[in-house]
């Protein structure tokens, strides 16, 4: 980031939180922006008063850097901040305002947006996500038209390495530069541009599409393979994960106010069937791992007069032994073992994702010789978490693969329904009721294959819910996945909207709430927020509905069913401006959006419901048809 005056004079602030304030005003001119979310923005894990309290304290500094130019330049009201807008450049801007046939500038994409800005604040992330989607986004637009526009094979060749330069997992990009090199008789350089796509694609935990890997077929050069082909794995193929014996800090005994806790560890982590889980016999050095171990937990406790802190960490053993989770616990010396299972509950769940989403990210980031079913399933699943269209359709490819390779595979199968779920959902599926009953298929298999995988239940029963309309059977299958494993968030969440379906809305709201509690951070925290909101607004508890749904837009501005539930709530709140935005959001994420689509798409069962659901989106002023 950087920041200069008229004169050419640095006037970045030292402080990055202030940098990082100036970037989201900068970002939002003229619009001004909440003084309320900047704190949630920035300051999101401490106390309201605590957040506005250096909130205040960014801004001094951010006057002080600004000099002489902050009183023409920075507006400061009691509720909001902003920027003028006559007085700032910005090189996002003449992106933005660029058009097709005019050139791009490369410089804007050789690094991440704001890309010294990273790791402030989990909100912040969030935040700095969409902005950097949306500057990708408008590259590849234009990218994309010069390509479109291109009059010959020279000019298709640079419009395609452009492209790619924006984004090289574009395929789009790399089949035209295949095409270009073609037409003008370089078959070397084609060769060489699908082995570079190959490579590409591989090292994004992506597989080329028949027509990319096609292009060169029929020449009479030797026929380049496909990607490496993978081999079967058998489905027992797991991460494995070593807890350590509970070690006092400091003297005394405290270790033996818990003696069962690696224990209880172990139980609840090993519920979740893709992790191989033991303890250790005997405690020994803090971070020497077995030979076998893939994770290591490592539980410590302190004692200070009648209260005890429980700090357990998740070690990743094959990045040096880096910390990748960390979470403390404290409570009175005479509610132990509530703590031990809340610790152990608590613990299981929010390192579920983290591992999942690692070892996904650990697989994509190198090209494996013969990958497994088992390795192809995991490389999916930071995809389906982004819920981005591009990785998205790749994860789809991915999974549908590993079913292929090995048809024994429960996992594999339980996530590509809940991929087809998804895909719904969002409005992507091209034929809804072919992926309805691809869902459908995929979840039972998953059953059949392992009876006993909750999660696998789990998305059973959302399917009967949520595609099948039949509410009543998914409360059924959800109870028996929490039977399984109570320490699956998403079972928990599901379980909530079957019965906010069937109009058991307070019931429904604890059912939820309980699957924020065991994991705050989870990586689907969006969809539980989207999932709060429905009962609240079904029970009149409006300022609650909004809070619930802003949050889950904030954390993904890209999910559907968020604004659908927003925007009633809106209606029915008579908020006219600012349903008059959300919806123009929602219909350019989903066109065609209508009254009558809503309610015919509704798994609610009250009829008292669905008219108060309608209702809120004719008052939003969402066309009935």
């Amino acid at each position: 980031m950087q920041a200069e005056d008229e004169v050419g004079r640095n006037i970045l602030p030292r402080s990055r939180k202030t940098r990082a304030v100036l970037a989201v005003l900068a970002l939002a001119a003229p619009k001004p922006v909440l003084r309320t979310r900047l704190t949630r923005l920035l300051w999101s894990g401490r106390a309201i008063e605590q957040g506005r309290g250096s909130l205040r304290q960014s801004v001094y500094e951010l006057q002080h850097a600004l000099g002489a130019g902050a009183v023409s330049l920075l507006r400061t009201t009691r509720d909001h901040l902003g920027l003028l807008d006559d007085r700032l450049w910005l090189d996002t801007r003449v992106l933005a305002s660029t058009t097709a046939g005019q050139p791009i500038d490369l410089r804007m994409f050789r690094a991440p947006l704001l890309e010294d800005l990273d790791g402030l604040d989990p909100a912040f992330e969030v935040w700095l996500a969409e902005q950097r989607r949306q500057i990708v986004h408008r590259g590849i637009q234009l990218a994309e038209a010069a390509l479109v526009a291109a009059q010959n094979a020279n000019d298709r060749r640079d419009a395609a390495e452009q492209l790619l330069a924006i984004e090289r997992t574009h395929e789009g990009g790399w089949q035209a530069l295949i095409r270009a090199n073609l037409e003008l008789s370089d078959r070397t350089a084609a060769r060489l541009t699908y082995e570079r796509c190959l490579n590409t694609l591989a090292s994004a935990g992506l597989l080329p599409s028949r027509e990319t890997s096609e292009l060169l077929r029929g020449a009479s050069e030797p026929e380049i393979p496909p990607l490496a082909s993978a081999k079967s794995a058998s489905t027992d193929q797991r991460v494995s994960l070593r807890v350590l014996p509970l070690r006092a800090l400091g003297s005394g005994t405290a270790a033996g106010l818990m003696p069962g806790l690696a224990e209880e560890l172990s139980v609840a982590i090993s519920r979740f069937r893709w992790i191989a889980c033991s303890v250790s016999a005997a405690q020994g050095e803090t971070g020497s791992p077995a030979p076998d171990s893939d994770y290591m937990l490592d539980v410590t406790l302190q004692r200070g007069s009648n209260r005890v802190r429980v700090i357990v960490r998740l070690l990743d053993l094959h990045s040096g032994n880096n910390v990748v989770w960390a979470r403390s616990h404290d409570a009175e010396v005479t509610d132990l073992l509530s703590l031990q299972n809340t610790i152990a509950a608590e613990t299981a769940a929010q390192i579920d994702p983290q591992m999942l989403l690692r070892e996904g990210e650990r697989r994509g980031a190198k090209p494996l010789v013969t990958p497994t079913s088992f390795d192809l399933t995991l490389r999916a699943i930071p995809s389906i978490y982004r819920l981005e269209p591009s990785g998205f359709q790749a994860a789809g490819e991915l999974l549908a693969l590993a079913i292929e390779l090995d048809p024994a595979n429960a996992a594999a199968h339980a996530w590509c329904a809940y991929w087809n779920v998804l895909l719904i959902g969002q409005a992507w599926a091209p034929d809804p009721s072919a992926a309805a009953l691809r869902a459908r298929q995929l979840a039972e298999r998953a059953v059949t294959l392992d009876p006993g995988d909750a999660r696998a239940l789990s998305l059973v029963g959302h399917v009967r819910a949520y595609l099948d309309r039949r509410p009543e059977e998914a409360r059924a299958l959800h109870e028996r996945a929490l039977s399984l494993n109570p320490g699956l968030p998403l079972a928990w969440c599901y379980s909530g909207l079957a019965l906010c379906y069937l109009g058991l809305h307070e019931e429904a709201i604890k059912q939820i709430t309980w699957a924020q509690t065991l994991a705050p951070h989870d990586p689907h925290a969006f969809f539980f927020d989207m999932a709060l909101m429905m009962p609240y607004f079904l029970r009149g508890e409006l300022e609650k509905a909004l809070s619930s749904g802003r949050r889950a837009m904030e954390l993904n501005p890209s999910f559907t069913s968020t604004y659908k539930g927003y925007l009633a709530t809106l209606g029915q709140l008579r908020r006219e401006r600012e349903a008059a935005r959300v919806m123009a959001r929602l219909l350019e994420l989903e066109p065609g959006f209508c009254v009558r689509s809503a309610i015919e798409r509704s798994p609610m069962t009250r009829l008292l419901d669905r008219n108060l659901y309608a209702e809120g989106l004719r008052r939003a002023g969402l066309p009935e048809d």
